[in-house]
């Protein structure tokens, strides 16, 4: 089941220092936060946002990461549901790109200055 969370689209908190989270809110920030809290993940973003076109291959992503197809596959699975990265079947590779303002939105939520 993929499921789209507002936080990575940007429809949805205001930052917490304006006012407070309600429990819908906080529980669809959780489940992003989650699945960029673990290392390989956070790796994953940072390597397709960076590769040439913006756009990766799962198999471009297996050397660098240093683990196995399958868990890289997982990985990705988990950015795609949360809403951070897209995916494009192309024969039989997969190709992911970053959700534009996924990122921003995330950070938007937590921000403590500006307006």
């Amino acid at each position: 089941m993929t499921t789209t969370l507002p936080v990575a689209t940007g429809a949805c908190c205001a930052p917490l220092v304006r006012a407070p989270l309600g429990a819908e809110d906080a529980t669809r920030l959780a489940g992003t936060l989650r699945a960029i809290a673990d290392p390989a993940r956070l790796r994953l973003l940072s390597l397709v946002a960076a590769h040439e076109g913006g756009e990766a291959c799962v198999c471009d992503l297996v050397e660098p990461l240093g683990l196995s197809q399958p868990t890289v596959s997982h990985h990705l699975k988990v950015l795609v549901d949360a809403g951070l990265l897209t995916r494009e079947k192309r024969g039989v590779w997969a190709y992911f790109t970053l959700v534009p303002g996924a990122l921003d939105s995330i950070a938007s939520v937590l921000v403590t200055t500006g307006s």
